[in-house]
């Protein structure tokens, strides 16, 4: 499956605008991943993460579970430090080492690719839901990249094709204007954003395919009766609704399980100001947040047992939800 470059803006998930953080305490507010072009994790999750399209994210959440797509902006190290290659080891880049995304690691032929053109001016967006001060360095694949085997280190370039410290926030995303280098063929884009404000960094996948027009085109997924692709990329399968540009809401809880009468922290966000956060697992269920906050962090009070939606309303209406499980006492 192909992503086709200039359908990439009407990429858009079902409705209502949903962006789940689930935060660990202490855990940093900063989260983002790249999206044009589009992420491993932003691909599947655009894809519906109860029941997506692709053969490569049904298999992400049959290895990983479906929170790794809700959580598609938080493949990420707290204590990085520009230590990347120390900490995650060959075959881990895409999840970042960590088990949740392992998924995102799959070495296989058919993870939706996006068509590139080698050589020529791409503006690269790198979703920030939580904006921060940092760096960004965007590595490519070596030649003779092959897609079926791990990625390892090795198979990136020694070097980044671009770097740029700090770039502009417009719309959401951060920006950056790159010159790709002359490839040909299926390759990867391999992100890092590392933060100046904090040790925390963040890492994405974009699988690519470069070449004139569609003259190489990603392989067929498995599971396609012919191995002739479509004269014509194919953007990922979505369901009506906003745009990926669109989402900024977000939400967690810390810790995910508790047992009743304990209090749970929530994170809260909304660009437009968060309204209330509620869930039938508190007491109230429903909390008013202080006007004019765009992020608030409330600690509220489990009363029921169960698994239980805590969901953040925003004052644009746009809504974010999350887990939680309470157990009795």
């Amino acid at each position: 499956m192909q992503i086709n470059r200039k359908a990439l803006a009407a990429v858009s998930i079902a409705a209502p605008t949903v962006l789940v953080l689930t935060l660990a305490p202490g855990t940093a507010g900063a989260h983002g991943t790249m999206n044009n072009p589009p992420s491993r994790t932003m691909v599947c999750y655009a894809e519906g993460p109860e029941a997506p399209k692709s053969d490569a994210c049904k298999k992400a959440v049959q290895v990983g579970g479906t929170q790794a797509l809700y959580d598609w902006n938080e493949v990420n190290i707290g204590t990085a430090a520009g230590r990347h290659r120390e900490l995650i080891p060959d075959g881990r880049l895409c999840s970042a080492g960590r088990d949740k995304y392992r998924g995102f690691d799959q070495a296989r032929t058919d993870w939706p690719a996006t068509t590139m053109s080698s050589g020529a001016k791409h503006t690269f967006r790198f979703r920030a839901t939580a904006p921060h001060r940092g760096a960004f360095e965007l590595y490519l694949t070596k030649d003779g990249y092959n897609p079926a085997q791990p990625l390892k280190w090795s198979d990136l370039e020694a070097k980044p094709f671009h770097t740029q410290k700090d770039p502009a926030l417009s719309g959401g995303s951060y920006v950056m204007d790159a010159r790709l280098p002359a490839k040909k063929g299926h390759h990867l884009i391999y992100a890092i954003w590392q933060r100046s404000d904090s040790p925390e960094a963040f890492y994405s996948c974009s699988d690519v395919v470069f070449g004139g027009g569609n003259d190489n085109p990603a392989p067929t997924p498995s599971g396609t009766p012919t191995a002739t692709p479509k004269p014509t990329p194919t953007p990922a399968p979505t369901a009506p609704g906003v745009s990926l540009e669109a989402v900024d809401a977000g939400v967690g809880v810390a810790p995910a399980a508790v047992r009743a009468g304990a209090q749970v922290k929530v994170s809260a966000v909304c660009r437009s100001g968060v309204s209330a956060v509620a869930s039938q697992a508190f007491t109230p269920v429903r909390t008013p947040a202080p006007a004019g906050s765009t992020a608030w962090a409330p600690a509220l009070k489990t009363a029921r047992t169960g698994a239980f939606p805590v969901i953040v309303t925003c004052k644009d209406g746009g809504t974010a939800r999350t887990k939680l499980t309470v157990t009795a006492p």
